[in-house]
Protein backbone atom coordinates (compact mmCIF):
# COMPACT_ATOMS: atom_id res chain seq x y z
CA UNK A 1 0.00 0.00 0.00
CA UNK A 2 1.14 3.44 -1.07
CA UNK A 3 0.51 6.62 0.70
CA UNK A 4 -0.64 9.10 -1.46
CA UNK A 5 -1.52 13.06 -0.98
CA UNK A 6 -2.11 16.03 -2.62
CA UNK A 7 -0.32 19.10 -0.47
CA UNK A 8 -2.36 22.29 -0.85
CA UNK A 9 -1.39 23.82 1.92
CA UNK A 10 0.69 23.38 4.97
CA UNK A 11 -0.26 25.23 8.33
CA UNK A 12 1.93 26.49 10.62
CA UNK A 13 5.01 24.70 9.17
CA UNK A 14 7.91 27.15 8.11
CA UNK A 15 11.04 25.63 6.01
CA UNK A 16 14.35 27.33 6.56
CA UNK A 17 16.87 27.41 4.11
CA UNK A 18 20.85 27.18 4.59
CA UNK A 19 22.61 25.27 6.56
CA UNK A 20 23.10 26.55 10.55
CA UNK A 21 20.41 26.90 12.63
CA UNK A 22 20.40 28.57 16.53
CA UNK A 23 17.25 28.12 18.98
CA UNK A 24 19.26 29.57 21.79
CA UNK A 25 20.29 33.06 23.09
CA UNK A 26 22.00 31.97 25.52
CA UNK A 27 26.07 32.00 25.79
CA UNK A 28 26.31 29.49 28.63
CA UNK A 29 28.41 26.45 27.61
CA UNK A 30 26.21 23.94 26.39
CA UNK A 31 25.34 20.28 28.66
CA UNK A 32 26.01 18.13 25.55
CA UNK A 33 27.20 18.23 22.46
CA UNK A 34 26.07 15.46 19.52
CA UNK A 35 26.97 14.34 15.99
CA UNK A 36 24.47 13.43 14.14
CA UNK A 37 24.96 10.84 11.36
CA UNK A 38 23.01 9.19 8.79
CA UNK A 39 23.06 7.05 5.78
CA UNK A 40 26.69 5.76 5.48
CA UNK A 41 25.43 2.75 2.86
CA UNK A 42 29.30 1.77 3.54
CA UNK A 43 30.46 -1.09 1.29
CA UNK A 44 33.75 -1.54 -0.05
CA UNK A 45 32.82 0.23 -3.23
CA UNK A 46 33.22 4.06 -4.85
CA UNK A 47 35.92 5.07 -2.24
CA UNK A 48 33.54 4.51 0.47
CA UNK A 49 35.16 2.91 3.45
CA UNK A 50 38.00 5.81 3.42
CA UNK A 51 35.10 8.33 2.82
CA UNK A 52 33.45 7.21 5.75
CA UNK A 53 37.06 7.25 7.91
CA UNK A 54 37.47 10.55 6.68
CA UNK A 55 34.08 11.46 8.01
CA UNK A 56 34.88 10.34 11.48
CA UNK A 57 38.53 11.25 11.77
CA UNK A 58 36.93 15.25 10.78
CA UNK A 59 33.54 14.88 13.53
CA UNK A 60 36.20 14.24 15.98
CA UNK A 61 38.11 16.87 15.72
CA UNK A 62 35.41 19.47 16.17
CA UNK A 63 36.41 21.73 18.43
CA UNK A 64 34.75 20.91 21.33
CA UNK A 65 34.82 17.35 20.61
CA UNK A 66 31.24 15.30 20.39
CA UNK A 67 30.20 14.01 23.35
CA UNK A 68 28.33 11.69 21.81
CA UNK A 69 27.51 9.84 17.81
CA UNK A 70 23.60 9.42 16.67
CA UNK A 71 23.30 7.11 14.06
CA UNK A 72 20.24 7.38 12.15
CA UNK A 73 20.46 4.09 9.86
CA UNK A 74 21.15 2.58 6.60
CA UNK A 75 24.10 1.75 8.40
CA UNK A 76 25.75 -0.88 5.25
CA UNK A 77 24.46 -0.45 1.79
CA UNK A 78 21.78 -2.36 1.58
CA UNK A 79 20.38 -5.97 3.74
CA UNK A 80 17.28 -5.99 1.49
CA UNK A 81 18.06 -8.53 -0.75
CA UNK A 82 21.96 -9.57 -0.55
CA UNK A 83 23.56 -13.35 0.09
CA UNK A 84 24.54 -13.84 3.49
CA UNK A 85 27.86 -13.83 2.35
CA UNK A 86 27.64 -10.19 1.04
CA UNK A 87 25.67 -9.06 4.56
CA UNK A 88 28.67 -10.54 6.45
CA UNK A 89 31.29 -8.52 4.28
CA UNK A 90 29.56 -5.53 4.70
CA UNK A 91 28.81 -5.70 8.57
CA UNK A 92 33.04 -6.51 8.85
CA UNK A 93 33.80 -3.05 7.05
CA UNK A 94 31.70 -1.09 9.27
CA UNK A 95 32.67 -3.16 13.14
CA UNK A 96 36.09 -2.69 11.87
CA UNK A 97 36.02 0.76 11.15
CA UNK A 98 34.59 2.07 14.01
CA UNK A 99 36.70 -0.28 16.22
CA UNK A 100 39.42 1.36 14.77
CA UNK A 101 38.81 5.14 13.63
CA UNK A 102 36.06 6.17 16.23
CA UNK A 103 36.10 6.75 20.56
CA UNK A 104 32.93 8.52 20.99
CA UNK A 105 29.75 6.26 22.12
CA UNK A 106 27.25 5.75 19.54
CA UNK A 107 23.46 4.49 19.93
CA UNK A 108 22.07 3.59 16.63
CA UNK A 109 18.04 3.45 15.43
CA UNK A 110 17.98 0.93 12.17
CA UNK A 111 17.29 1.89 8.71
CA UNK A 112 15.45 0.59 5.85
CA UNK A 113 18.81 -0.77 4.14
CA UNK A 114 19.92 -2.55 7.79
CA UNK A 115 16.90 -4.59 7.27
CA UNK A 116 17.04 -8.52 5.75
CA UNK A 117 14.28 -9.16 3.32
CA UNK A 118 15.26 -11.54 1.10
CA UNK A 119 12.30 -13.55 1.11
CA UNK A 120 14.27 -16.55 0.89
CA UNK A 121 15.44 -16.23 4.31
CA UNK A 122 12.21 -16.00 6.13
CA UNK A 123 13.02 -19.05 7.92
CA UNK A 124 16.10 -18.06 9.43
CA UNK A 125 16.60 -16.59 13.17
CA UNK A 126 18.36 -14.16 11.64
CA UNK A 127 15.72 -12.81 9.38
CA UNK A 128 14.17 -9.24 9.10
CA UNK A 129 16.20 -6.89 11.78
CA UNK A 130 17.39 -9.43 14.01
CA UNK A 131 20.81 -9.49 12.04
CA UNK A 132 21.53 -6.12 12.51
CA UNK A 133 20.14 -6.23 16.25
CA UNK A 134 23.08 -8.20 16.85
CA UNK A 135 25.28 -6.43 15.16
CA UNK A 136 24.78 -3.46 16.98
CA UNK A 137 24.06 -5.14 20.09
CA UNK A 138 20.45 -3.94 20.80
CA UNK A 139 17.89 -6.11 22.13
CA UNK A 140 15.08 -4.18 20.76
CA UNK A 141 14.53 -1.89 17.55
CA UNK A 142 13.47 1.67 19.34
CA UNK A 143 14.29 2.62 23.25
CA UNK A 144 15.56 5.46 24.92
CA UNK A 145 17.92 6.32 27.32
CA UNK A 146 18.86 10.03 29.62
CA UNK A 147 22.19 11.58 29.30
CA UNK A 148 23.08 15.42 31.08
CA UNK A 149 19.80 16.44 31.54
CA UNK A 150 18.47 15.38 28.39
CA UNK A 151 16.03 12.49 27.16
CA UNK A 152 16.71 10.61 24.13
CA UNK A 153 14.03 7.97 22.50
CA UNK A 154 15.31 6.29 19.21
CA UNK A 155 12.30 4.93 16.98
CA UNK A 156 11.96 2.01 14.85
CA UNK A 157 10.33 3.83 11.75
CA UNK A 158 10.34 1.07 9.22
CA UNK A 159 8.10 -1.54 8.72
CA UNK A 160 6.72 -4.24 6.17
CA UNK A 161 3.10 -3.03 4.48
CA UNK A 162 0.26 -4.81 4.48
CA UNK A 163 1.30 -6.86 1.10
CA UNK A 164 4.51 -7.55 2.92
CA UNK A 165 6.36 -6.56 -0.36
CA UNK A 166 7.83 -3.03 0.72
CA UNK A 167 7.99 -0.85 3.65
CA UNK A 168 6.71 2.33 5.06
CA UNK A 169 7.26 4.88 7.58
CA UNK A 170 5.10 4.26 11.25
CA UNK A 171 5.44 3.16 14.48
CA UNK A 172 2.90 0.74 14.67
CA UNK A 173 0.32 -0.04 17.70
CA UNK A 174 2.71 -1.44 20.66
CA UNK A 175 6.07 0.23 19.39
CA UNK A 176 3.29 4.26 19.58
CA UNK A 177 1.76 2.76 23.38
CA UNK A 178 5.55 2.76 24.69
CA UNK A 179 6.51 5.88 23.15
CA UNK A 180 3.29 7.24 24.56
CA UNK A 181 4.09 5.66 27.85
CA UNK A 182 7.84 6.70 27.50
CA UNK A 183 6.40 10.82 27.37
CA UNK A 184 3.65 10.32 29.61
CA UNK A 185 6.80 8.88 32.32
CA UNK A 186 9.23 11.95 31.27
CA UNK A 187 9.24 14.59 34.04
CA UNK A 188 7.73 18.08 31.93
CA UNK A 189 11.05 20.07 32.38
CA UNK A 190 13.11 17.56 31.05
CA UNK A 191 13.79 18.59 26.99
CA UNK A 192 13.09 15.07 24.62
CA UNK A 193 15.17 15.07 21.29
CA UNK A 194 13.40 11.85 19.30
CA UNK A 195 15.48 10.02 16.14
CA UNK A 196 14.10 7.95 13.66
CA UNK A 197 15.29 6.59 10.28
CA UNK A 198 12.49 7.81 8.12
CA UNK A 199 11.47 11.38 8.63
CA UNK A 200 8.45 12.14 10.60
CA UNK A 201 7.81 15.33 9.08
CA UNK A 202 9.87 16.81 6.22
CA UNK A 203 9.86 19.37 3.12
CA UNK A 204 12.23 17.45 1.01
CA UNK A 205 9.32 15.55 -0.78
CA UNK A 206 8.04 18.91 -2.51
CA UNK A 207 10.87 19.49 -4.57
CA UNK A 208 10.92 16.19 -6.86
CA UNK A 209 10.82 17.49 -10.27
CA UNK A 210 7.69 17.07 -12.78
CA UNK A 211 5.14 18.23 -10.64
CA UNK A 212 2.01 18.89 -12.73
CA UNK A 213 -0.87 19.94 -10.16
CA UNK A 214 0.27 17.86 -7.60
CA UNK A 215 2.53 16.04 -5.14
CA UNK A 216 2.71 12.26 -4.45
CA UNK A 217 4.11 11.03 -1.31
CA UNK A 218 4.89 7.47 -0.82
CA UNK A 219 4.77 5.95 2.59
CA UNK A 220 7.99 5.07 2.90
CA UNK A 221 9.38 8.46 2.08
CA UNK A 222 7.69 9.92 5.84
CA UNK A 223 5.81 8.95 8.23
CA UNK A 224 2.62 7.46 7.21
CA UNK A 225 1.47 8.35 11.30
CA UNK A 226 2.84 11.74 11.04
CA UNK A 227 -0.63 13.58 12.21
CA UNK A 228 -1.11 10.78 14.94
CA UNK A 229 2.37 11.72 16.23
CA UNK A 230 2.24 15.33 15.91
CA UNK A 231 -0.85 15.28 18.29
CA UNK A 232 1.16 12.92 20.74
CA UNK A 233 3.62 16.04 20.64
CA UNK A 234 1.30 18.46 21.59
CA UNK A 235 0.19 17.02 24.62
CA UNK A 236 4.02 16.51 25.35
CA UNK A 237 5.56 20.57 24.65
CA UNK A 238 8.52 19.74 25.97
CA UNK A 239 10.06 17.51 22.88
CA UNK A 240 11.69 20.15 20.91
CA UNK A 241 13.96 18.14 18.34
CA UNK A 242 13.49 15.52 16.05
CA UNK A 243 16.38 13.88 13.73
CA UNK A 244 16.04 11.95 10.72
CA UNK A 245 17.86 10.89 7.57
CA UNK A 246 16.80 8.43 4.88
CA UNK A 247 16.15 11.28 1.95
CA UNK A 248 19.56 11.79 1.56
CA UNK A 249 18.52 15.71 1.51
CA UNK A 250 19.03 18.67 4.20
CA UNK A 251 16.19 20.46 5.73
CA UNK A 252 14.15 21.85 8.78
CA UNK A 253 10.55 22.21 9.07
CA UNK A 254 9.22 24.32 12.53
CA UNK A 255 5.63 22.73 13.65
CA UNK A 256 4.15 23.46 16.68
CA UNK A 257 7.59 24.64 18.41
CA UNK A 258 9.14 21.19 17.55
CA UNK A 259 11.93 21.42 15.15
CA UNK A 260 12.21 19.04 12.93
CA UNK A 261 15.77 17.50 10.80
CA UNK A 262 16.34 15.97 8.14
CA UNK A 263 20.23 15.48 8.68
CA UNK A 264 21.58 14.70 4.47
CA UNK A 265 23.44 11.96 4.38
CA UNK A 266 27.20 10.66 4.77
CA UNK A 267 27.12 9.49 1.56
CA UNK A 268 25.05 12.46 -0.07
CA UNK A 269 24.19 10.47 -3.29
CA UNK A 270 25.12 7.24 -2.11
CA UNK A 271 28.77 7.85 -2.60
CA UNK A 272 28.40 9.22 -5.75
CA UNK A 273 28.77 12.96 -5.29
CA UNK A 274 25.83 15.22 -3.75
CA UNK A 275 22.36 14.52 -3.98
CA UNK A 276 20.96 17.60 -4.96
CA UNK A 277 21.95 20.60 -3.64
CA UNK A 278 23.02 18.61 -0.15
CA UNK A 279 26.64 17.88 0.21
CA UNK A 280 27.90 14.82 1.71
CA UNK A 281 28.05 16.16 5.22
CA UNK A 282 26.94 15.10 9.09
CA UNK A 283 24.96 17.46 12.05
CA UNK A 284 26.36 18.78 14.75
CA UNK A 285 24.06 19.73 17.49
CA UNK A 286 24.94 21.65 20.86
CA UNK A 287 22.02 21.07 23.24
CA UNK A 288 21.23 23.68 26.59
CA UNK A 289 19.84 22.68 29.82
CA UNK A 290 16.86 24.78 28.95
CA UNK A 291 15.69 22.75 25.57
CA UNK A 292 17.37 25.13 23.15
CA UNK A 293 19.93 24.03 20.95
CA UNK A 294 22.27 25.57 17.90
CA UNK A 295 22.61 23.49 15.33
CA UNK A 296 24.82 23.29 12.15
CA UNK A 297 25.38 20.76 9.07
CA UNK A 298 28.68 20.30 7.88
CA UNK A 299 30.54 18.95 4.81
CA UNK A 300 33.20 16.91 6.06
CA UNK A 301 34.74 16.57 2.33
CA UNK A 302 36.03 20.20 1.57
Amino acid sequence: MQRRSAIKSIGGLLLVPGTTFSHSNSKRKPVLRLAHITDVHLKDKFGAPSKFVKCLHHLQQQNPKPDLILNGGDIVFDMNKENINTINAQWQLVNGILKFECNIPTHYCLGNHDIWWNENNKGQAIYGKQYALDQLKLSKPYYSFMKNGWKFILLDSVHLDVDGTWYIGKLGDEQFTWFENELKNTDMTTPVLVMSHIPILTATLMIEDDIINKWQMLGGDMHTDTAKIINLFYKHPNVKLCLSGHIHLRDKVIYNNVTYICNGAVSGAWWEGNRRETQPGYGIIDLYTDGTFDEQYVNYLS
